[in-house]
């Protein structure tokens, strides 16, 4: 417990430096804006593109593990969207930004070190094949779902290609295929700048969780929290040991990636596009305090003990 403790921890202090910082009226909301747009359109895409360029791909993939993990992040994404269109009637982008919450994890801060203090080096493979893909992937399909409305196949294309998270995608794909590697000069400004979208989004998402509190309500935040920590999980485990053969550290790797709480990059999307950000930083702030305890059971379902 007191190891989980520690896991979460950091997270939680470094929204409350943004949280308070801003209540304190240290900055302002202007900045907390400034911050989040540094990152996204900076510090993610360095952070994507240094995560794809030095992964270890396997020759062949485990299309098992794949699709137990992400046919789970379909389910709450579906539920999630619905949910907020349906039950509190958001408008599509907001839709967007709850099913987003719902199926992104916080790997950098809570998946890593978790899943390698539970399985160490057992589940580094898998841990890293899949970060290598997630954001990628999440922020991709989310982005295709915005700016996909109402837009010609041409603009969606172009938007595409322009994004930062599409170009760092692209390019650290591309880099693999260098015969020398990423100049080490090249790393000298890709990594410190990777190195500052962690704490600067969580201090900037303190910010946001002062300015729009629960401006969304608690219900939304609540059943996105309960899709990340419950649901997600849940059908993760059950087709990575029911439905598919893999090595039991690579299904404990699956499960307790689902079981992270709701990931910063879903308020950083929303922040982007200026919409669903009360939801966001909500679910965030909401299933990072309660993952503590969810993910004592998860643990507790897959056998392991952190040590």
């Amino acid at each position: 417990m007191l190891a989980v403790l520690l896991v979460v921890l950091p997270v939680a202090s470094l929204i409350a430096v943004g949280f308070f910082a801003r209540l304190a009226n240290l900055v302002s909301d202007r900045a907390g804006e400034g911050i989040s747009d540094f990152v996204y359109a900076l510090a993610v895409p360095c952070l994507i593109f240094r995560t794809l360029a030095k992964a270890q791909i396997p020759a062949v993939q485990p299309w098992g593990y794949w699709i137990s993990y992400f046919a789970g992040v379909a389910v709450v994404w579906v539920l999630a969207t619905v949910a907020a269109r349906q039950l509190y009637r958001v408008n599509s982008a907001e839709g967007v930004v709850a099913g987003f919450s719902a199926g992104q994890a916080n790997t950098v801060l809570v998946g890593i070190p978790l899943i390698l203090k539970a399985y160490g080096e057992e589940g580094a493979v898998p841990l890293f094949l899949l970060i290598a893909i997630h954001l990628p992937i999440m922020m991709t399909v989310a982005t295709l779902l915005v700016e996909g409305r109402g837009a010609s196949p041409v603009t969606i294309l172009r938007r595409l290609v322009t994004h930062p998270i599409v170009v760092a995608v692209l390019a650290g794909s591309a880099s693999r295929l260098l015969p020398t590697g990423v100049p080490d000069l090249a790393w000298l400004i890709i990594e410190p700048i990777a190195g500052a979208a962690v704490p600067c989004a969580l201090v900037a998402m303190g910010m946001a969780l002062r300015r729009y509190g629960l401006g969304s309500g608690f219900g939304l935040p609540a059943v996105i929290t309960v899709l990340k920590l419950v649901v997600h999980p849940l059908v993760v485990y059950l087709l990575a040991t029911q439905a598919f053969s893999m090595p039991r550290a690579w299904a404990g790797v699956a499960v307790l990636f689902a079981s992270a709480p709701s990931g910063i990059n879903a308020y950083l999307f929303a922040e982007r596009y200026r919409s669903g950000v009360g939801i966001a930083s909500s679910a965030i702030g909401l299933s990072t305090v309660l993952s503590l305890f969810t993910t004592v059971f998860w643990l507790a379902v897959l056998g392991v003990g952190v040590n």
